[in-house]
């Protein structure tokens, strides 16, 4: 079976037509732009096919950003030239169908239904902002590059690599750690600059007059006291005044433990963050599987916020042991409305636990007392019964 998978997944054509077949079906009867947005968005109808869209996004993002990188250097600029063109207007068909794919069928989403004013809310999201900024510059190029130098708009290419925050819920744990721990870094950005600031006027004290070229205003001095309370050091500014020196020395100290609070700040609330989204799952999880069977939709739902997470497939397993194991242990009876499926494994876990008691050193003692009457019911002297007779 392992094998077969393998060659399926190896024989990418197939793999393709099958791919698209399955959509075909799965969005019979629905409209255009509910195709459209089952292709660009995960949705019970989306099949193998968005994922095949997703990763034709992803691979062109990074050879369109490796071009960009590859053009800057002049030895392999020169050959290859016409081959990045290729790839510069090959990846912006890709992302320009998607960007009109997207703003054609946002109106799908509750959030933008209106025709016109939903299109525009969509238009003026993060997402499609990034979308649009990674197309924009090939297409202003290519209308004023007869009138004005527009070399520096190829850096904006670059952004295209904010198109893969779509992919990953990274940066969302890091907005929603920032927002939550907002006040303490607040807190903390404060002391930084106010250390800047002090640091920024004892230098400008201290070395304006051994050095007026260099620390000619505190604004100017505030360079130095960034680089030195950051311990970076460049060395193009250094104080040369015994006190000038003296005080560095202190600052740097002082610096090394300012700075370094943000730092420790953001590494405890992102790790927190993931901790409060993964039980978040967890209860997700244990809700819907306690309602019953698990829908399409459902499935999907959790597997994107897994995907989200960074759960592994062994990560997903072990929740999902530990959420069965729970509704199983519901003292004794059935939790109301529980899948059948949790009821069969319940099943299982009993004949085990049975199995587990005829082959322990107490078989015997066992056996004694299910023959007595006082101890055993009917029932429960023929299950034993049958039990060992299969066994032995």
């Amino acid at each position: 079976m392992i094998k077969k998978n393998t060659l399926k997944k190896i024989n990418f054509p197939e793999y393709i037509f099958g791919a698209i077949h399955a959509f075909i079906l799965k969005n019979k009867g629905r409209t255009f732009r509910q195709k459209v947005f089952s292709l660009l968005n995960p949705t019970p109808t989306s099949g193998h096919l968005h994922r095949i869209v997703d990763h034709l996004i992803i691979i062109s993002v990074l050879v369109s950003v490796i071009s960009v990188i590859l053009e800057t250097v002049s030895w392999i600029h020169a050959p290859l030239q016409k081959t990045f063109y290729s790839i510069e207007i090959f990846t912006v068909i890709i992302f320009t169908l998607e960007y009109l794919g997207r703003v054609y069928s946002c109106c799908e989403m509750p959030e933008y239904q209106d025709p016109i004013l939903g299109r525009l809310r969509y238009m003026l999201s993060i997402g499609a902002l990034i979308d649009l900024v990674a197309i924009a510059p090939f297409f202003i190029g290519l209308a004023f590059h007869e009138t004005y130098d527009l070399r520096f708009l190829r850096v904006f290419r670059l952004s295209r690599l904010l198109k893969l925050t779509r992919y990953t819920g990274t940066l969302n744990t890091m907005y929603k750690a920032i927002y939550r721990e907002r006040r303490v870094l607040f807190a903390a950005a404060f002391m930084m600059v106010l250390l800047v600031i002090l640091t920024a006027s004892l230098g400008f004290e201290f070395e304006h007059t051994a050095q007026p070229d260099k620390f000619e205003s505190i604004p100017d001095a505030m360079y130095w006291a960034v680089i030195t309370l950051a311990s970076v050091g460049y060395g193009d500014l250094t104080p040369i005044t015994p006190i000038g020196k003296a005080m560095t020395v202190v600052i740097s100290l002082i610096g090394i433990g300012i700075f370094a609070i943000p730092a420790g700040l953001m590494a405890s609330a992102f790790t927190d963050q993931l901790r409060i989204d993964r039980e978040a799952f967890e209860n997700e999880f244990r809700e819907a599987i306690s309602k019953g069977k698990l829908s399409s939709s459902d499935h999907l739902a959790l597997e994107a916020e897994a995907e989200r997470l960074h759960l592994s497939k062994e990560d997903v397993n072990r929740i999902t042991d530990k959420v069965k194991s729970e509704l199983m242990s519901n003292g004794g009876t059935l939790p109301e409305g529980v899948a059948p499926e949790i009821i069969f494994e319940m099943y299982r876990r009993q004949v085990s636990h049975l199995k587990v008691f005829s082959l322990s050193k107490h078989a015997e003692c066992l056996n004694m007392m299910v023959q007595e009457i006082e101890h055993a019911t009917e029932l429960e002297r023929e299950i034993w019964l049958v039990l060992n007779k299969k066994l032995n």
